[in-house]
Formats: C-alpha cells, structure tokens, sequence
C-alpha cells in the first residue's frame, strides 16, 4: 500500500479525491429519493422507474456538455453553478411531489442534467497535481474503486434520512453535491487549471476514432453493471429473503475494491490498450457463473468475483483516454466515458427486465455475461484504433483549432 500513502501524501490529492467523492453522492442516492419519493406522493412504480430512468439519461446527457464548457472556460466557471442547479431541481421535486407531473419532469431532468462533471474534472487535474505516471495510474485505480462505496454509503444516507421525509432525503441530495463542489472547486489545482488551446473541430473528442471505440466498450461494460441490480432484486425475490439483494450488490462493491487496489498497487508498463483486453476477459469470465444462480452461500462469492474486474478496467480505460482525447478535450473525454457506462447501465437494466420475464433469474444475470463478453470482442476487433499512435495516424487531418 505504500504507493496509496504516498499519493494521499501529494499536496491536494487528498483533498480532491475526498472532495469529488463527495460531490458524487448524489450520484448513489438520486434514483432511490427519487422513487421513494414518489412512492410517498403516491405514484406508481411505473411512474418512479420513469422518472428515475429520466434522470440517468439527462445525467448522460449532460456530461459530456459541462465536460466541454470546463474546457473551454475552466473548473470554477462550470462546477458551483451546476451544482447549484442540480439541487434546485431535486429541491423542486421534493416541493411539488408528482403534480403537476409536467413541473415534476422538468425537474429531474434539470437536476440530471446539471449534475456537475466532478469525476470528469479530477481526472483532468492528476496530470498536474501528482508527480508522474505511476501516481496518476494509482491515482485512477483508488478513484475507480472507491467509486463503488458511492453506491454503498449513498442509499444509506437516503433511507436515513427518509426516516425523517422523503422530502428531506432529496434535499440532503442536492447539498452534498454542492458541499463537495465547494471542496473541489475551491481548491488551489481547481482554480489554477486552465483549459489548452482545442485541438478539435465542433466534434471535439469524438473526433478520434479510438475514443469512440472506447466509449462503445464501456457501453458494453455499463450493460453487465445495470444487469447485476436488477438481476440481484430478482433473485433477492425468488429466494425470498429481502436482504440478498443488498448482500450481492455490496459482495460486487467489495470485489471492485479490492480489484481496483490490487491493479493500482503495482506499476503496469507497455500498451493500456493490450491490458484492456485481458481485463475484459476477465470482467466477461467473472458474470458467467452467476447465470448457475445457486444459494446465497455460494452466490455471495460469485458475486464478489464477478467485480474484480470492474475498478481495473476503468483505471485502464481512463489511462488511454489520456493518449486519445485531442489536445484540450480532455475533461469532455473523461465526461463522455461517464456518460457511456451511465447509459450501457440504464440499457442494462431494460435488457435485465425482459431477461427475468422470459428467462427468470439465470436470464437477468444472462445480460451480464453477454454484455461482458461484447465489450470483450468489440475491443479485439479494433485493437489498432486504440493505440493512441495509431489513432493520431487516423485523424491527422487539419482540425480547427480554437
């Protein structure tokens, strides 16, 4: 563990990481408020995974939005308003409830939509605040790990707070979100950063060809994610006991930290882009079994296998991004893979719906293997394009330069 000591030692590295991490809750509590919320108004079921649904979409799209404004005008200028302007849209739903159910609408998507890039800006100011590649992979690793306890730490802070209103529960949503932005966007790194002159035309990263190869893997990879919670409720249903869902979901977390720390605990040399494809055969092998679905005793296991894999292959996504995104697209970049894996999970999740209606459990968790194992082939299928040379080769045409 020493190289974690001696990044958390780096002046600010603490700060920023506890700062984003932070910021992010919202992102581990926004879909539950929201539905218990609605459930308390008197809502459906239907209408609560409508809007929940509703959220994360406006939320992927949103990302690579602000990312591209930070860009182009800095941290400071795009971070606190954003944030604010997510927790007046969570802060209006707690008002209004469901009707008008119009109002209620513009607001979940204002409050997903303005989501502020936390994830997307940190990782554009380790380059400048650590002192190397090894402790910016490091950096990415404990950053890809400790992102599971988000969706650990978060629903426990809705249901608590939920025990006093649903209400509040929304409304502690929106201010930890600004309570992490201040930490951030106050920094020193925050306030110094500015944008290099864009290397891109109105495509911005989405103009290298491996980029958008990447973002189609990660796709693939947010399926299984979105597969595994609705795979873990189903199978918490059909065996009858109310906590197995819980039990899986935190087993997964579990592994995904404990992989994301055992990949940043040592240095990794050569192409990121070869890596990547053994860690997705990795992730692909890890769900497989979970299809067998047997008793909780040998399921939790499974389940924690299952997320080994996980952490890694972010941090070795996030360190190609690096090489791919053109000069002065970097923080849109990073945005655009939130936006990839927030949207293969909400597909996930759709697809693990029709999955245990035909399928029952074994085809929910089906979804995961499959979405592990395309993410897998669609990366050995354009192996070249993500070597970052062999992508500037591709799109060394004349971009306009801002």
């Amino acid at each position: 563990m020493r190289g974690y000591v001696e990044f958390l030692r780096v002046p600010y590295a603490a700060r920023l990481l506890g700062g984003t991490l932070l910021g992010r809750l919202p992102n581990g509590m926004a879909l539950l408020a929201i539905v218990l919320h609605v459930r308390a108004e008197g809502g459906t079921y239907p209408l609560a995974g409508g809007l929940s649904a509703v959220f994360g979409l406006a939320m992927a799209a949103g990302q690579p939005v602000l990312g591209r404004a930070m860009d182009r005008y800095g941290q400071g200028a795009v971070l606190l308003p954003a944030a604010v302007a997510s927790a007046a849209g969570f802060a209006v739903v707690a008002v209004v409830g469901v009707d008008p159910l119009p109002v209620t609408v513009a607001a979940v998507v204002v409050a997903g939509i303005a989501t502020p890039p936390l994830e997307a800006g940190l990782r554009a100011l380790w380059p400048d605040v650590l002192g190397g590649p090894a402790q910016v992979q490091a950096a990415y690793a404990l950053d890809a790990a400790a992102q599971e306890l988000l969706y650990s730490v978060g629903p426990l802070l809705v249901v608590g707070a939920a025990l006093v209103s649903t209400e509040a529960a929304l409304v502690l949503t929106g201010l930890l979100g600004i309570a992490g932005t201040l930490v951030v966007a106050c920094s020193g790194p925050s306030r110094r950063w500015r944008p290099i002159p864009r290397a891109a035309d109105w495509l911005g990263p989405l103009r290298s060809t491996g980029l958008r190869l990447l973002l189609c893997v990660l796709v693939f990879a947010g399926v299984a994610l979105g597969v595994f919670a609705i795979g873990a409720a189903a199978y918490a249903e059909r065996s009858g006991n109310d906590a197995a869902s819980g039990v899986l979901l935190a087993a997964m977390a579990a592994g995904a930290l404990v992989g994301g720390l055992a990949y940043g605990a040592r240095t990794w040399y050569g192409d990121p882009s070869r890596r990547l494809r053994w860690l997705l055969a990795g992730l692909a092998a890890g769900y497989l079994p979970l299809v067998w679905a047997p008793g909780l005793a040998l399921m939790v296991p499974l389940a924690f296998v299952s997320g080994i894999f996980l952490a890694p292959v972010l941090a070795c996504c996030f360190s190609l991004v690096d090489g791919l995104a053109p000069a002065g697209t970097v923080t849109e970049a990073f945005a655009w893979i939130v936006a990839a894996v927030t949207a293969g999970g909400s597909l996930g999740s759709f697809a693990a719906g029709y999955g245990q209606e035909f399928g029952g459990v074994p085809g929910a968790f089906a979804g995961a293997a499959v979405g592990g194992l395309l993410a897998l082939l669609l990366c050995l299928a354009g192996a070249r394009l993500l070597h970052p040379r062999a992508d500037a080769a591709a799109v060394a045409e004349p971009a306009a330069v801002r």
